[in-house]
């Protein structure tokens, strides 16, 4: 069920997350996710953010002014 509209019809997805960090872009593409098909919210496993953090905060490390990284690929 949908945390926002409480829509039962939900899909497996893939989405784009971006963070902003320092003036920074930091995209991660081929994310998979969850998205409600009446309002198109889309949530994240608890593995998934996990995962999110640590390639989010490895990204940080290195920051450049946009760094791309595709979550399929990403160590």
């Amino acid at each position: 069920m949908c945390m926002y509209c409480k829509g039962d019809e939900l899909t497996d997805s893939f989405t784009v997350h971006v963070v902003n960090y320092k003036n920074c872009l930091i995209i991660v593409k081929n994310v998979p996710c969850v998205e409600c098909a009446q309002c198109g919210e889309k949530f994240y496993t608890d593995e998934v953010a996990q995962r999110l953090d640590k390639i989010v905060s490895g990204a940080k490390k290195n920051a450049q002014e946009i760094s791309v990284i595709d979550y399929r690929r990403a160590a």
